[in-house]
């Protein structure tokens, strides 16, 4: 007997104990979350770029959000957010019972979303930082060296950032950890994405704007967060962790960590 003649009476023999399947099991699609549904509602939203449309496929927003555990009535910081592509999807989401703050160089972020609700209650912090005196000084193999500063608020449940560690020196990084263990509640979140660099690589500037996430989990633990999880969402095979993240062979495609780390209770 062939070995399609075989494929069929297996498929027949299973139709036959279990019922019809439709399409042969390609049913419909599982129900999304509550959070699923509101994501792809906020990402629906019409003011939104084709350019940021085109990225929603590679940024996975639904499934890092849901792996960041956010709900619609936390009280969420979203640190570094760049033009916005993350904000005009969180905004919408924590628009009704949640609260959404923006910091650390938010302005381009907040000029790009529109007036009206559900964009209209996104609020900047200021993190007490003097920008000018620090861009003026010179940087660390490229980064920015934050001092020590406070958010001077806090119970935040969740603070996020998207691919932004690199930014900043190692002593830049320390503080801005820890004045993100201060702004979280006890029990909070702390979620972080950056492009990934290969484990123990020696620093210059092809890799310079990758970080190694075996040192970014021993920083972060060390300014007193415990490590809860990490995620393959933005694991990719085919960049080989040796070129610049501009380049147009890699930028778009980069292998990224997503790591997810909690405040302690107690």
């Amino acid at each position: 007997m062939s070995s399609i003649v075989v494929r069929w009476v297996l498929i027949l023999l299973l139709v036959a104990v279990v019922g019809p399947v439709s399409a042969l099991g390609q049913g419909a699609p599982p129900e999304r979350s509550e959070l699923g549904a509101a994501v792809e509602a906020a990402m629906a939203a019409e003011f939104r770029s084709e350019a940021d449309r085109a990225r929603d496929r590679n940024r996975k927003p639904i499934e890092t959000l849901e792996f960041f555990r956010l709900r619609s009535d936390m009280k969420v910081l979203e640190l570094v957010p760049g033009g916005g592509w993350y904000t005009s999807i969180l905004a919408p989401v924590l628009h009704e019972k949640g609260d959404l703050a923006v910091s650390m160089f938010p302005e381009r972020a907040l000029a790009a979303l529109p007036q009206n609700a559900p964009y209209d209650r996104v609020r900047e912090i200021a993190p007490g930082l003097d920008l000018a005196k620090l861009f003026a000084q010179p940087r660390v193999n490229r980064r920015l060296a934050l001092p020590a500063f406070s958010f001077a608020e806090g119970n935040f449940d969740l603070v996020l950032t998207f691919r932004n560690l690199h930014n900043f020196s190692d002593e830049g990084r320390q503080h801005m950890n820890t004045a993100v263990f201060e702004a979280l509640a006890p029990g909070g979140y702390y979620g972080v994405v950056d492009h990934s660099r290969r484990h123990m690589e020696a620093d210059h500037g092809e890799v310079w704007r990758r970080m190694d996430p075996v040192e970014m989990i021993h920083e972060i633990e060390a300014a007193g967060f415990d490590f809860v999880d990490w995620s393959d969402l933005h694991y990719r095979p085919d960049d080989e962790l040796r070129y610049e993240v501009g380049r147009k062979s890699v930028t778009g495609n980069t292998d990224r960590f997503t790591l997810l780390f909690q405040k302690p209770e107690r």
